[in-house]
This record gives C-alpha cells, structure tokens and sequence, in this order.
C-alpha cells in the first residue's frame, strides 16, 4: 500500500538568517563544548571529563586498589558506553596516561601490562592490558556515596554520573594538567602533594596569605621524571602570582671516574616530557654533523632506571663547558611553560594564580565537608528513630510479642498503643528473634548514645565555620600522611637551584684544522674531500650529473652559498658529507626552493666586501656580516632575480650586458647595503639604440691603471690596459665590448 503524502509548504521548515551569524552561533556552540567539557580541568579536582568518567566508572566496576585487575577494554567499553560517548582509543589513551609514573606525579590508575614508557613508545592494545584504582583515586571519591557533591544523568538519560569529586587533596597542582581549547589553553606541571597541602594548611590559618609566601612553600613543580629546575626564585614567585610562566629543567647528570685520568658523562634524570629515543637520537645526530665536536659518543644503559652515558673527545674537556653546549643544542634542558587556565566552579574559564586555585579547591571541601555533614546528619536522625522504636519495645517486650501473636493488625494496635511512627513499628516488626536477648539491649542504648553524641558534634560544626576549617585541615593532615614526604614516592623529585651560566664555548677552536675540496655538481649534490685536490680533476659524478662549483677550504671554515632568489645560506665545512660517495642534495641541508639555482659559494672572511646584482642590472655592495646566516632557511639580501656575487677588489667596476656593451665606472659609485634592490649598474631598454629584453650579463672588478684582462677560448689571455672609451658614470648604456672579447660575454 503506497502511503500518500502531503505536500510540505519549504517556507514552514526554513528560517533565513545571516550566514555569518548562523556559523558564529554554532562555532560558539563547539567551542564552548570544547572548553568546557573536552580541554580545561576543573579547579576542584582538577580533572577533565574524561578522567573523571574513567574514575567512576572503575568505581562502578569495584576496582578497588586492593582488589583484582579488569581488562582495560572492560573498562574502556564501559566508559564508553555508559559516560562518555566517544572514541575507545582516546579514552583508552587517557586512561593509559593516568597510569603511567613518568606522566604523571600521583598515578591514579594501577595499571598491569604494557602501558607505554619513557621512551615514547605506544601502550599494548586495550585487549592485553588490566586495570584497577589507584590508592590516590580512593582518595579522590571518598563521600561520593554520601552526597558529597551533585550527579547529572549520563549523554542518554539512563544512569547518573558526578559533576565533580570530592577530592580529598588538590589533585589540579598534584598531578597537572594540559589541553588546547577554542582560543585558550592550559599547561600546569605536576607539584610534590606534601608541599601544596602545607600550603593548603597556610592558607587556612591565614586567608589574606600573599602568593608569594604559598610559592615559597611548594618551591616549584616536582616533575615525576625528577631533573633540576634552574630559575630565578623571583621568576617562579611571579610565575605563581600572575599564572604564567616558564620553568627552565634540566637533565641531572654527574661525572663518572674510570681511572687513569679518564670520566664520562652519567645522565640520571631528564626533563618531564621529553621521550628519550628522541633525546639519544638528537645527542647522536650532534656528534654525527659535528655540531658539538667535543663529544666523542652517547649510549643509552637504561634498564628500569635512565642512565645516558655522555663520552667527551678528551679528557681535557670540561665537563660543565660540554654539558652546558649540550643544554643549548639539545632536550637535556628545555623551558616548561606554566599557564594555569583553569574552570572556576566547572563552568568559567580563567588564568588564576597559585592563591586562587588552592581557594578555588578549598571552597570546594568546605561545600563537601557540609553536605557530607548534613547527609550524615540525616542518617544518625534516621537511625535513632530506629533504635527509639527499639528501645520501647524492650521496655514492652512482653506486651509486643502479644500483640505480634494475637492481633490482626498488629502494626495498627502498636501505633495506637505506643505512639511509634510507621519506620519504628516496620523495624520492630521485622526484628529477629535472637534480637531480644538482653544484651542487644545494652549494645542499642551504647549506639543511640554515640549517635547523640555525633550528631551533637556534627550541629556544633555545622555552626562554626573555625571548626569547619579545623576539620578540613585534619582530612588534609590525613592525606599528606598517606602521600607525603613520610612515604617514598612522596619525596620531591625535582631539585630547585639557581641556574649558574656557563660560558658557551668556541666550538669552531674545537674543530680540527684541516684542508678541504668541496665539490657541488651540477645537479646540487655536495660533498668535502680530504686535503686541496687540484680543481681541475676528473671527479666521479652520478649518471646524468656534472661538474658544478668547486673550491678550496678548510674545515673551520663556514661555506657561503649565493642563489638566485637573492639569498644567502651558511654551512659549516666540517659538517659537509665526505667524499667517499657522491654526497648528499644541497637541499636536505639549506631550505633551498627547487625553481632557485646556486649562483656561486665560497668561504665566509670576516674583512670581505661583496658585489651582488640582478639580471635588471641594478647591485649593491654587501658586508661580510650582512650575509651570514643563522637559520636552514638563509637570509634574504637581494630584492629581484639575483645574477652574480663577487669579491670586492681593485678600483672600479667593469659591467656587460647582453647586449655586449661594456661600461667601466668608480667602484666609489656604489653604495653599501645590508638589504634591498640596489641602484642601477647599467642602463638597458628601449630608446638610444638598446634593445629592449636586455640585461646585465657579467660584472668583474678591475684597477684602472692594469687595465681589463679575460681569457680567450683558446686559453691565452688578453689585456685592453687602456679603458678610458668605456669609461663612464655608472648607470651609463656604454659602448661595444673591445674587439676580441669573449662572445659568452663573460670576463672570466
């Protein structure tokens, strides 16, 4: 049966409104989602959603810290399905990471398997991993059964889940935090627990405490993988004032005797966050490009512990002067960035400084130690109605059980008889018959006492806020006993001490004197031989490849190279491959455009001058301390389409254009530069006889009083020692090149 439909007027479904309001809408929609529930932690327990779903959902499963392991695809499929509706492999990863000790400080998941190391490797797959609660995670849930803090239902509506927990220790400063939102981010390093609940405790005794006295007492960040923070004490007390900052760390590191005059280098600790393949792979990639040439080798020793051994070129090296380069060249120190944007309350965003995160955590146990305190309260009222109901029937015992046995409604007649509410007459009715022996009696009265008792104490803190702080300290107390310094893993890891500067040395005297030939085909490939091979040579080249530039240097030399995008590019000699094979693309060593063609190269002097020019004919003289550069990606000089670069010498400047006219003028004429187009060499277009297309084809330096010399094709040189017809002011068009002049318009 076909069903018939109706038609649908388009202007009842469609609204019309601006396109640019309608994305606004909907990308603040997305980003306060990401802020709010994906990037930034919760000052209160400093977790995200998904770690707090973790949490609890391990909770549900009873994976106490003392029980048995579940398969992390249990866990994560429960997660999953019931909380947090995304991906399993994110919420595995970030379940991997909370039990992993090299991320984070206090781990909150016990994790059994293959959970990933410090060398950057991945975990196992969920499938062969297990997992259960960490002591700290306890700690972090205690009084959720008490409504310690509010549930909202689950994304579906079928179960309920925590707002927030009630984190018995500052779990935000204990372990840390990071995450990139819409136009925000977080980054707060990991602090030793027993330092923030010190600090925790001044602030309860004195609530106008300056952020720099609570800085004083944590210190700094405790890192898990240990290192040495080298910061100014006044930049870390400013760093927790305002929320931002950067924290310099360091590698710990010691020198090793093995006798005879000889040591090496023992790295113990690196910096948090730094994989340490990595690290070995860039310590080894410094010794293999000579970079840091007083180091001879690295080898990694590491079992469980990290020992790095650092071997020096010789034992005269320093081993602060070597350690020191090393900090500068590579990840055995880097600069921790701080800025602790944090959810104030869970719902606004804000960059607090120390102060305001540790009050934003004490507030919330105040509201956790009262609502625990009222639901408690609302227990002991419940069971002393209970034992009331039970203590009269004690006194009546004999009068219930006739009742019980010969009315039919017993429960009705007890009510009328003894004034019991409805909970009283239930529980007796469902008392059990060993229950009435005398000594239960005694046991009840002994409970309802204590009970009176608790809750007199509970009324008289509910009413006193000194005492309710007083309670928060000892809960505080309680914890730093758990995790502090007392226990091993609650030693500080991270030493703090003023950073002692080293003064960077000469690498470049390091660098054994030695002659090179570089070689550079044709097609761009480079490479260094031994000693000053004669330039002429016949050289092995790949299939289809030829012979380029070639020069004359010295391995402390630093190679110029001159392209015609009008950059130039700087690389040290000694780096340079060798010439067993036929080198390496000049391109993997300088960022070189592929549509760019090196124009020449040549040894950097400190005293030399250069010419540089554009096929247009206009040039500048440049300084030596004008084209080196300090980056693969070189430096821009010279605005236009470059054509040559020569050394500055003689007295005047002798330039040819493709038309072969020559012009001879002052070398006084042209300006110095760092940077720009130039001025006009030569004069080419239209008008006077020049054609139009025409541009600069050659430019030499010449003394006056020698006169101009080139090389014929057959290799004998001529000499034009008188220049006087050409002559003239620079920008000139000139007059015809000299008879015999070469017809590729070039002086050399």
């Amino acid at each position: 049966m076909r069903m018939s439909s109706l038609p649908i007027d388009p202007g009842d479904a469609t609204q019309t409104e601006p396109l640019s309001r309608a994305i606004g809408e909907r990308y603040l929609t997305y980003a306060l989602s990401t802020i709010m529930h994906r990037a930034l932690p919760d000052a209160r327990d400093g977790l995200k959603p998904v770690h707090r779903r973790i949490l609890y959902a391990m909770r549900e499963l009873r994976l106490a810290p003392n029980g048995a392991f579940r398969k992390s695809a249990k866990i994560t499929g429960d997660v999953m399905g019931n909380y947090h509706p995304h991906g399993d492999a994110a919420i595995y990863d970030a379940m991997a990471r909370l039990a992993q000790d090299f991320a984070m400080r206090y781990p909150l998941v016990d994790g059994q398997g293959n959970f990933g190391n410090i060398d950057g490797d991945n975990p196992a797959a969920a499938r062969y991993t297990e997992a259960r609660l960490a002591q700290a995670s306890e700690s972090l849930m205690e009084g959720l059964a008490e409504d310690a803090v509010d549930f909202r239902p689950n994304y579906d509506g079928t179960l309920q889940e925590p707002i927030v927990l009630p984190a018995a220790f500052p779990n935000l400063l204990a372990n840390g935090a990071s995450g990139i939102a819409v136009g925000m981010a977080t980054n707060i390093p990991p602090h030793n627990l027993h330092e923030v609940i010190d600090a925790c405790l001044h602030l309860i005794k004195t609530p106008d405490a300056r952020d720099d006295t609570l800085a004083g007492i944590i210190g700094g960040p405790d890192f898990p993988t240990g290192g040495v923070i080298v910061e100014n004490r006044d930049a870390i007390a400013e760093a927790y004032r305002t929320g931002r900052g950067a924290f310099r760390v360091r590698a710990r590191w010691a020198v090793e005797d093995l006798g005879r005059g000889l040591w090496q280098i023992v790295v113990t600790e690196i910096p948090y966050q730094v994989q340490k393949s990595k690290l070995i792979e860039r310590l080894a990639d410094l010794i293999q490009t000579r970079k840091i040439p007083i180091l001879a080798d690295v080898r990694d020793e590491s079992a469980e512990d990290i020992r790095i051994v650092l071997e020096p070129k010789a034992r005269t090296v320093d081993p602060d002067q070597l350690m020191g380069a090393l900090f500068r060249a590579s990840d055995l120190e880097i600069r921790f960035s701080m800025n602790m944007n944090v959810l104030i309350d869970g719902r606004v965003p804000r960059v607090c400084s120390l102060k305001e995160v540790l009050r934003a955590f004490l507030d919330h146990r105040r509201d956790v130690l009262l609502r625990r305190a009222t639901y408690r309260l609302d227990r002991i009222a419940t069971r002393l109605e209970v034992l009331e109901g039970y203590l009269i029937a004690y006194l009546n015992l004999d009068r219930v059980i006739a009742i019980i046995r010969h009315e039919d409604d017993p429960k009705a007649v007890m009510i009328a008889e003894f004034a019991l509410t409805d909970v009283q007459v239930e529980a007796i009715l469902n008392m059990r018959l060993r229950a009435l022996r005398k000594l239960e009696e005694i046991e009840l009265r002994t409970e309802r006492d204590a009970l009176l008792e608790e809750r007199q104490g509970l009324q008289a803190m509910l009413a006193d806020e000194g005492a309710q702080w007083s309670r928060i300290a000892g809960q505080l107390k309680e914890v730093r006993n758990l995790f502090g310094k007392s226990k091993p893993q609650g030693q500080r890891r991270t030493q703090i001490a003023e950073a002692q500067e080293i003064a960077p040395i000469d690498l470049d005297s390091m660098i054994e004197r030695e002659p090179l030939t570089v070689i550079l085909s044709r097609m761009g490939w480079i490479r260094a031989l031994r000693g000053h091979q004669p330039l002429e040579a016949e050289i092995k080249f790949k299939d289809g490849d030829g012979p380029g530039l070639a020069l004359h240097a010295e391995t402390t030399d630093k190679l110029v190279v001159f392209a015609s995008n009008g950059r130039f590019y700087t690389l040290p000699a000694n780096a340079l491959p060798g010439g067993r094979g036929m080198g390496e693309p000049l391109r993997l060593m300088i960022d070189l455009p592929n549509e760019a063609e090196v124009i020449a190269m040549f040894p950097w002097r400190a005293d030399q001058k250069y010419l540089v020019a554009s096929k247009s004919g206009d040039g500048f003289i440049v300084g030596a301390g004008d084209i080196l550069a300090q980056t693969k990606a070189g430096k821009q000089v010279l605005n236009g389409d470059a054509m040559l670069c020569r050394p500055v010498s003689g007295d005047h400047v002798a330039v040819v254009g493709t038309n072969r006219k020559m012009l001879v003028f002052s070398l006084a004429e042209l300006p110095e530069m760092s940077r720009g187009k130039g001025v006009k060499l030569q004069k080419y277009g239209s008008g006077g006889g020049l054609v139009a297309g025409d541009t600069l084809s050659d430019a030499a330096f010449v003394t006056l009083a020698e006169g101009l010399r080139w090389q014929e094709s057959g290799g004998r040189t001529r000499t034009e020692p008188d220049l006087t017809e050409w002559l003239g002011k620079r920008a000139s068009a000139g007059r015809m090149a000299p008879r015999g002049f070469p017809r590729n318009n070039r002086f050399t």
